[in-house]
């Protein structure tokens, strides 16, 4: 399948390949993370961060429509909800550690198999409580004495999305149009 076709008004468009479809359901999935992630925000008062159940909606957005979808959703959804919420200063680190998270589960899952789902959630959420740990720790200078206060809320997040997540996507799964998965 190419990525571009002829349209019958002799423009190039991207439908056959889905792109656009992705484009705009990567840019939905992300604002529906940045609500989901601003609906319950928990503050953590030794990093100035919070807890919240974003983690549902990466997990189910990478799981069900992989890589991409995940890291943009992940990255993009939550660090527009850091800085809509007054946590603008995790903003740049919660781009980079929610859209591993995301683009590690999207890109482990294959579509089919629940083991890869588990496998897929548990790489991803390793990638988030880890790199909130790093980022803290280090890159805000907080320490690790502060960065370790919030590695229980960061773990109830991961375990929130894997609770949720995995049985979602395996459930709608087979009732999404197979171009976008």
């Amino acid at each position: 399948m190419s990525l571009h076709f002829r349209s019958p008004c002799g423009g190039i468009g991207l439908a056959r390949s889905g792109i656009a479809a992705k484009l705009a359901l990567a840019a939905a999935l992300a604002a529906t993370t940045a609500v989901a992630t601003m609906l319950v925000q928990i503050p953590i008062a030794p990093t100035r961060g919070y807890l919240n159940f974003g983690d549902i909606l990466i997990f189910t957005s990478a799981l069900l429509f992989g890589r991409f979808v995940g890291a943009v959703a992940g990255g993009i959804g939550s660090a527009i909800a850091d800085t809509i919420t007054g946590y603008g200063y995790f903003a740049p680190y919660t781009l980079i550690v929610k859209g591993l998270e995301g683009f590690l589960a999207g890109a482990i899952r294959d579509g089919k198999s629940t083991r890869r789902d588990v496998i897929g959630w548990f790489v991803g959420a390793v990638a988030m409580v880890s790199g909130y740990f790093l980022a803290e720790a280090y890159a805000m200078g907080l320490g690790v004495p502060a960065a370790l206060v919030e590695v229980p809320g960061n773990t109830i997040q991961v375990l929130s999305g894997a609770i949720v997540a995995i049985p979602l996507a395996r459930a709608l799964r087979n009732r999404i149009p197979k171009i976008l998965i």
